[in-house]
């Protein structure tokens, strides 16, 4: 148990998500999506092709990165244009009944005007079909109250520059989401990971990539394994444990600037470091007085304080959305199970894990309701779902040797490294498992995901 444990942590490999600086450099290796279950009830959208109006035409395809958005999601079902029974530019010219023949939910439509110097006007609107051309509303435009049929649900219109054509794709891929659900999108999110070729010079290469795996940038490579990132929560900061020196050694460093600082580099294990939700303490795991103990990190102050006093291993701690309690994995029982911690309280850790042998690495969902754990099912290692009000377990992913989950987050998809034809791949699941994906390397194995908070 004691060697799982210590292996799981030497499986997390740092990535660093870092604004764009000269120090980085445009990267070859790209992580390609390919949809490997979808839903059979997923909702029928039509994203039309934006209309285009100039003479140099835009680095970005809006209309199919907002159309795969969404079928990622797993809860639309895009119709390809040869399934489209007319091409409206605006919500003027769409015909509902030809629309509702096809059973489609709503309609996007949109224009790219070319302004000149690298600028384009977007604009776009979505459309309720099953609203009908009947009834109107008043709203807002350009300062102007006017009427409007009740059937547009979106209209908007934002000048981009072409550089930040794919980010803004993103944008409008998330305002239809909410729109659509009432869920907050996620696909103007990042991810961070690391690709490792045993055959470099430097086998860890650390990337960052947009939430759909395009437009990677390298950020370093090493020859030493850095471990176990986690984002602080307004996506400025990265902690993570780096080798460089010769023994474990937790980094915080601003993604912006690039600064760095070590935080803990005690002899022994200095891992798994988790940001609060409000930004101020790291809870950790070291082994300064002994084995393995979780600890908390006042970051301004410096100042630790030890949460767990056991011989057991204690690690992989994660905090509540609350912040007032953490959920850790320990061996106290005999086997890896999750335990959990009221902070401020002399209560001892309670077992929260009970179905089945191995349980670690676990996370909270952001409305505190379930936790994403690796699981053990018949000898095979899984991403699941645990209810914390029943326990009731649900087994998310049916691939093997499954590590390292990163909920999306507004709750609805999980990113994790697993095996693929003997190479690790990243992929993706729904939080219900209905709907998975395939992030697979175009070189070397790719491990160690972690996903973004919202960028501001």
């Amino acid at each position: 148990m004691k060697n799982r444990l210590i292996q799981l942590l030497k499986s997390q490999v740092l990535v660093i998500l870092v604004c764009t600086t000269a120090s980085l450099w445009a990267a070859e290796d790209i992580l390609r999506i390919k949809i490997t279950q979808g839903i059979d009830d997923a909702r029928p959208i039509a994203i039309v092709p934006f209309k285009f109006q100039g003479n140099n035409q835009p680095s970005q395809v809006i209309d199919r990165i907002v159309a795969a958005d969404l079928h990622r999601s797993g809860q639309f079902r895009p119709l390809s244009i040869s399934e489209m029974p007319e091409l409206p530019t605006s919500s003027n010219d769409v015909d509902f009944k030809k629309w509702r023949s096809r059973g489609v939910e709503a309609v996007v439509t949109g224009t790219i005007t070319e302004l000149g110097a690298g600028n384009y006007r977007v604009t776009y609107e979505l459309v309720d079909i099953f609203q009908g051309e009947t009834g109107t509303k008043q709203v807002l435009r350009g300062g102007e109250l006017i009427q409007s049929s009740s059937s547009l649900l979106l209209s908007r219109q934002a000048t981009v520059a072409d550089a930040s054509l794919r980010m803004y794709s993103h944008q409008v891929a998330d305002a239809i989401f909410q729109k659509l659900t009432g869920i907050r999108g996620a696909f103007a999110t990042r991810i961070a990971y690391v690709s490792v070729n045993k055959q470099d010079a430097n086998p860890y290469q650390l990337f960052v990539a947009d939430s759909d795996g395009y437009a990677p940038q390298r950020l370093m490579a090493s020859a030493d394994p850095v471990m176990a990132p986690n984002w602080s929560p307004d996506a400025r900061k990265i902690a993570y444990v780096s080798f460089e020196n010769g023994n474990s050694e937790i980094w915080v460093q601003d993604i912006y600037t690039g600064k760095r600082r070590s935080v803990s580099k005690f002899k022994g294990i200095n891992s798994a470091p988790n940001w609060s939700p409000d930004g101020r303490t790291l809870a950790l795991s070291l082994s300064k007085d002994g084995n393995s103990e979780v600890y908390t990190l006042d970051v301004a102050s410096n100042r630790f304080t030890r949460i767990t006093n056991n011989s057991a291993i204690d690690t992989e701690p994660s905090w509540s959305p609350d912040g007032r309690s953490l959920i850790f994995t320990s061996n106290r029982g005999g086997r890896p199970q999750i335990y959990t911690k009221t902070l401020n309280s002399s209560a001892r850790p309670s077992r929260i894990t009970w179905e089945g042998s191995y349980n670690a690495g676990a996370s909270y969902t952001s409305d505190g309701k379930s936790i994403i754990l690796v699981h053990r099912s018949k000898g095979v290692y899984h991403i699941a779902r645990m209810e914390i009000a029943t326990r009731t377990m649900h087994i998310l992913t049916d691939t093997r040797l499954d590590e390292s989950p990163s909920i999306a987050p507004n709750g609805s998809m999980i990113i994790y490294s697993t095996l693929y034809r003997d190479r690790q791949v990243l992929a993706a699941v729904s939080i219900d498992g209905r709907f998975k994906a395939r992030l697979p390397s175009s070189k070397g194995g790719v491990r160690a995901p972690a996903w973004s908070p919202y960028l501001n």
